[in-house]
């Protein structure tokens, strides 16, 4: 993905060659610079998973979340 401008809520997909958290769909929480912060969804368990992902390694799926996990 080329730099852009983020929103909070904008649902991304991760490179599936990335460790852990590759294809996953992250949720956009924090805009950076560089890429966002985002979580996936702790399959399995209660809350999210906290992942800071940069341009290069996240799509963009053209979804934005309903509810943002706080």
């Amino acid at each position: 993905m080329d730099a852009r401008e983020l929103e909070v809520g904008e649902i991304v997909q991760i490179d599936p060659k990335v460790e852990r958290f590759g294809a996953c769909f992250m949720t956009i929480t924090e805009p950076k610079p560089w890429g966002a912060q985002g979580y996936v969804q702790n399959a399995g368990g209660e809350g999210q998973a906290y992942y800071r992902c940069k341009f290069e390694h996240m799509e963009p799926t053209g979804g934005k979340a309903v509810w943002v996990a706080p």
